[in-house]
């Protein structure tokens, strides 16, 4: 086994750290007066292993200090429209912070209808009056505070644990609106205080709610209505250590409560990483990936969270439930990890994970191809999933998503640089003939090898050029990825002048995506003229991830919802009519955002009778008093 490495090698790792740090996140530059971070406490019941780092991490206790409480993302960066109507992104975290994007504007007040005079500011401060007062159990309570473990009942942090990220959650918040929220907050350091508080919670019959990165949009952390206990979010943020790496078996143990940037900044400067990169991964956490299945956008190489995961360790009402060895596979039976993964925080608490890890890439490299058409995309993505050579990963946009991504282009540095994208557009549409309004295009990474990266990256170009795609360069493919991490700052903005959106998405065979593509951003469409929204909404896809026998499809829509007297429960119906659309077309109830409170009444026709049956069983023995309440899933 071995910690942190050392000798000669060190200072080159840390230089190619540093360069993967600036690619794969294309987005962090972390303050400089370094008030974001905070140091993880030792925990007194620590096992005898010393962890890797204790560095400054990225999730204090008080997140509402650095984060948004009624929005997405940091308090220090947004999308706005300036005094002279141009859209710009604030702060300086992003590659596209500080830019000014010219063709934002124009694309917003044409797509909806909207409107810089018809603005809808959210409440600027949480009033905490307005949020209704803690039930507290005292006797839980005061057994607490001889554990020496932090809690708060203050209502800053008691609210920015009540919700995800749906859409109805966050529009709520915007009006000030505020439902059953957590009658406390606790902050465990480690696996033992974990430990603590479930035995706590049991003895006292305490309904507990894990709380990881907070980036639910299922709405699974939301407080059930009718729980009439005193409710405790225990918030995971804390158990934010590396406990070891293993170079011999390419594995490390980390707490589960790290969120996936700080995880990935550890592991590169130790020459590693996990290849994991959800899009939420700044601020989701290794537990929260365990409790819904997670999937990352470089899947094709790395694998979903099933196929990282080695060993789990998850304390539950009935005790802690692990294997007994780290063996890479086993035949003992179904696979615990099985009941663990999905599970919700509906059995208990992850606090540690032992995953796969790989030394870092040596070379990586993007790549964007525009095909004629959608229907010529998704079959040249056919083929590379069939002959098995998909890069890490890949990714095709409809023609409305590329219009989109086209108007989230910063403004150009030089006349040069804009002439060739002038060259470039005329090339692909006046002289090769492609229709704007059908053609789209596919982002690539490729990582690896840097001689096996060139040769596979030829592969897929040659596999493209035969369904008439074109080579469009590595900026449009690397722009591409960078936009994962900003573009969920857009709803805040659209919410600033009447337009309301969301994303959900699903995983379908391959005879199907092209059907269900089409038929559900029809029935959006259909479904919001029947509702009376007066402006025709965005309705768009892309395929986000290959599978040997089919792909995750990601929906994106959204409307202006003026004259509506009642818009999230338009919403929300166009939603659940989108949902049924994707079941009736042979797609899944979620590929990875998970079921919580919003899916669930689709869970009996998605498993069976039986399958629902054996969960309730399993609920039933491991938590029998439902002290993990949260009433995901069942």
């Amino acid at each position: 086994m071995a910690s942190n490495s050392s000798g000669g090698g060190s200072s080159d790792r840390q230089r190619i750290a540093q360069q993967r740090l600036r690619i794969i996140a294309g987005h962090l530059q972390r303050p400089e007066d370094g008030d974001s971070t905070i140091l993880a406490e030792e925990c007194k019941a620590q096992g005898s292993r010393t962890d890797v780092s204790r560095e400054g991490r990225t999730v204090p206790r008080k997140r509402h200090e650095i984060m948004k409480w009624n929005g997405w993302g940091y308090s220090d960066s947004r999308f706005l429209f300036n005094k002279k109507g141009q859209a710009e992104f604030t702060g300086k975290r992003y590659r596209l912070s500080g830019m000014i994007i010219p063709g934002l504007k124009d694309w917003f007040e044409g797509t909806f209808g909207a409107s810089l005079q018809h603005k809808t500011p959210a409440t600027p401060i949480l009033t905490s009056s307005a949020v209704q007062p803690p039930t507290l159990n005292e006797a839980f309570v005061e057994e607490l505070k001889s554990t020496g473990i932090h809690f708060s009942h203050d209502a800053e942090d008691r609210v920015f644990r009540a919700h995800g990220h749906c859409l109805h959650e966050i529009f709520a918040l915007r009006e000030g609106k505020f439902g059953r929220v957590p009658d406390m907050v606790v902050w465990p350091n480690c696996h033992n205080d974990v430990v603590k508080i479930v035995e706590l919670a049991c003895k006292h019959n305490v309904c507990l709610i894990p709380y990881g990165g907070g980036t639910s949009v299922s709405s699974a952390l939301e407080c059930p209505q009718e729980e009439t206990r005193s409710i405790v979010s225990l918030d995971t943020s804390q158990m934010n250590r590396i406990l070891w790496i293993d170079e011999k078996n390419l594995t490390a143990h980390v707490e589960a409560g790290i969120v996936g940037q700080d995880l990935e900044r550890l592991l590169n400067e130790s020459g590693y990483c996990t290849g994991h990169e959800p899009d939420s991964m700044e601020f989701s956490s290794l537990g929260g990936w365990v409790a819904t299945r997670a999937s990352g956008m470089k899947k094709n190489i790395y694998g979903n969270i099933e196929d990282l995961v080695v060993h789990i360790k998850m304390v539950t009402p009935r005790g802690v439930i692990e294997k007994s060895c780290q063996g890479p596979r086993m035949s003992t039976g179904p696979d615990i990890h099985h009941f663990i993964m999905g599970s919700e925080g509906t059995l208990g608490v992850v606090t540690e994970v032992t995953m796969k890890i790989r030394p870092m890439p040596e070379y990586q490299k993007y790549g964007s191809v525009v095909f004629p058409n959608f229907e010529q995309g998704v079959a040249c993505l056919r083929e590379v999933a069939k002959q098995r050579c998909a890069p890490a990963s890949i990714r095709l946009m409809d023609n409305e998503q590329f219009k989109f991504g086209h108007a989230l282009k910063p403004q150009v540095s030089s006349i040069f640089t804009s002439f060739l994208d002038g060259l470039k557009k005329f090339y692909i549409t006046k002289f090769k003939g492609f229709d704007p309004n059908h053609l789209c295009v596919a982002t690539l990474l490729f990582e690896g090898d840097r001689e096996k990266v060139l040769q596979h990256e030829k592969q897929v170009y040659d596999i493209a050029a035969k369904f008439g795609g074109l080579a469009a360069g590595e900026d449009n493919g690397q722009r591409g990825y960078m936009l994962t991490f900003v573009i969920a700052y857009l709803r805040d903005l659209g919410m600033d002048y009447y337009v309301i959106g969301e994303s959900f998405e699903t995983s379908v065979p391959w005879d199907r995506v092209l059907d269900i593509c089409r038929n559900v951003k029809a029935r959006i469409i259909r479904e919001c003229k029947d509702k009376g929204v007066q402006f025709p909404p965005l309705s768009t896809c892309r395929v986000t991830q290959t599978y040997d026998a089919g792909a995750c499809v990601y929906f994106y829509f959204a409307f202006n919802y003026r004259g509506l007297g009642d818009p999230v429960h338009v919403y929300e119906q166009v939603e659940h009519a989108a949902r049924e659309e994707i079941l009736a077309n042979g797609g899944s109830l979620s590929h990875h955002h998970g079921v919580g409170k919003l899916r669930k009444e689709w869970m009996r026709d998605t498993i069976s009778n039986v399958g629902m049956g054996m969960l309730k069983s399993v609920k039933d023995y491991v938590d029998p008093n439902n002290i993990f309440g949260n009433r995901n899933l069942l």
